[in-house]
């Protein structure tokens, strides 16, 4: 298992590289660039999320720029521009210089905000972290038990009534539910009984410690109870038709012939087998509850996490944050990733990765 674990990580950073590679070459291609937005706001047009203009400008005349939006603004200017957010050097010198500030954790500035990239990650973890983590830890606490009491009671009436909960849960969008708590709990027709925007209070640095705990809790009841919605019906499924199909191989007969009590087959027999398929799936939960799965709920319940930091950046073609947050979300997925492969073997001695590998 060391010599996996040790190629396992010898090999997470030629996977960044490319993984960012192929996302710089991509970019080069992708209209309305941060010297766009700039000459967009200059003419007082708008910039969409194709990199298309807007506005009452006559674009004809256009063509002997290279940008749109470059009509009657001097050349000196679009070069200052260019000089600016670095596009006065080549592609190739601007990727391999990424690339070695990279790998000192030297993500650049923001082309937009005063600040450095390391500290718009540093403000939003907090927010992604706290909604992934809660939702994630809940799902896995009810969709696991769940799971394992359908299939054992596979066909009754627990198992029907149980099993349209789940559908009902995958079938319902998460905004939707996002909406209807809010109307109905968080003051938008009815109950007022928790707050709408924000992880704390305005006035949480002069609470008390038990007091913070529960304002804590209280601001990400409903962001955490939506998450939880939309993510527990497939792995309730996943590990009710796990546990089905383990309960049914002859080992399970050989166990319960032998006398074993039902306790004793499924947890000492079934459970270990059974849990592999269910644990390889954790570092996508987790990665997607995160970051991707966080962005409608950060943007409803006005939560300022990751998710929208990157959604922002790439509304806005803010290069070194879309590549920031890029490299920390795939740095995160491989570490998780490499974790998984680990409380495999934990899991089930059996599996040898170094003879896989």
């Amino acid at each position: 298992m060391k010599n996996y674990i040790v190629k396992r990580l010898l090999l997470i950073p030629f996977t960044l590289l490319g993984i960012l590679a192929l996302n710089f070459i991509i970019i080069q291609f992708a209209p309305g660039g941060p010297v766009e937005h700039v000459l967009a706001k200059y003419q007082g047009m708008n910039v969409d999320a194709k990199g298309q203009f807007s506005g009452n400008v006559n674009m004809a005349s256009t063509t002997n720029s290279r940008y749109q939006g470059a009509r009657g603004i001097p050349d000196e200017m679009i070069k200052e521009l260019e000089k600016q957010f670095g596009f006065d050097k080549p592609a190739s010198y601007r990727f391999f210089k990424m690339i070695a500030d990279y790998a000192i954790f030297d993500f650049g500035k923001s082309f937009y905000q005063d600040k450095t990239v390391a500290q718009l990650i540093k403000e939003r973890l907090p927010v992604s972290i706290s909604l992934g983590l809660w939702s994630t830890l809940i799902i896995y606490l009810i969709s696991i038990p769940l799971g394992i009491k359908k299939a054992v009671a596979d066909g009754s009436e627990f198992d029907i009534w149980t099993s349209f909960a789940v559908i009902l849960g995958a079938a319902i969008p998460v905004f939707l539910f996002a909406v209807f708590l809010i109307v109905f709990l968080a003051g938008g027709t009815y109950l007022q009984w928790f707050p709408l925007h924000g992880l704390t209070s305005d006035n949480f640095d002069t609470l008390s410690w038990w007091e913070k705990i529960i304002d804590y809790f209280w601001h990400i009841t409903l962001p955490v109870l939506t998450m939880v919605v939309g993510g527990f019906a497939s792995l309730t499924m996943l590990t009710k038709n796990s546990f089905l199909d383990e309960i049914n191989k002859p080992y399970v007969l050989t166990a319960r012939a032998k006398g074993l009590s039902e306790n004793a087959v499924l947890y000492g027999h079934v459970f270990r087998n059974a849990m592999l398929i269910v644990i390889a799936g954790f570092p996508t939960l987790l990665i997607k509850m995160l970051f991707t799965g966080s962005l409608l709920i950060e943007v409803i319940f006005s939560l300022n996490g990751l998710g929208l930091l990157g959604y922002e950046a790439i509304m806005t073609r803010d290069y070194p944050v879309i590549f920031g947050t890029l490299y920390i979300f795939a740095l995160l997925g491989l570490i998780l990733k490499l974790i998984s492969d680990i409380t495999y073997s934990l899991i089930d001695p059996r599996i040898n990765f170094d003879k896989i590998s």
